[in-house]
């Protein structure tokens, strides 16, 4: 299977809410808002990373990148979320695919962190931990991870993008 990852396009819009829609579907733990979020996060410039996963010609993947308030003042760091490929290829490393371009892209761009709200045996993977300090109020602590790329870690709470909370 050929993968390209690439960055969002004009024509890709109603293509990510498609996957995104599809990939959360059958989900648990979601309120199934990843759409609304994905659109409401475009309509207000705040998508820092939108990139997608193409296999001959069709989008199968998304990821969004969008920048967090962290309560110590931490500055340039951002949130991966969400995350989706449609459901015939999850589990075939399109996703792993994603978040190595993600991250990369955002290591690039001058970034100096990344949090994600996540299954620990998903992302750790990737580097990402749960950090003394480091709070995202509301989940258990184990979901809260961080990435550093430079020398350490905000200590504090969290915000998301005030689009996280969009419902339709």
């Amino acid at each position: 299977m050929d993968i390209k990852i690439r960055n969002e396009g004009k024509g890709d819009v109603e293509p990510i809410h498609r996957v995104t829609v599809l990939a959360f579907r059958d989900a648990l733990h979601t309120d199934h808002t990843e759409q609304f979020i994905v659109k409401a996060l475009r309509q207000a410039d705040a998508l820092f990373l939108s990139q997608v996963a193409e296999s001959d010609g069709e989008v199968i993947g998304h990821v969004a990148i969008s920048p967090v308030k962290v309560s110590d003042g931490s500055t340039n760091w951002f949130g991966l979320g969400p995350i989706s490929m449609l459901p015939e290829y999850q589990g075939k490393g399109v996703g792993s695919k994603l978040m190595e371009s993600a991250l990369a892209g955002l290591r690039e761009k001058g970034a100096e962190g990344c949090v994600v709200l996540g299954d620990p045996s998903y992302y750790g993977r990737f580097g990402f931990k749960v950090v003394d300090g480091g709070v995202f109020p509301g989940v258990p602590v184990k979901y809260f991870q961080a990435l550093s790329f430079g020398s350490g870690f905000p200590q504090g709470e969290v915000t998301y993008h005030e689009e996280f909370s969009a419902q339709g």
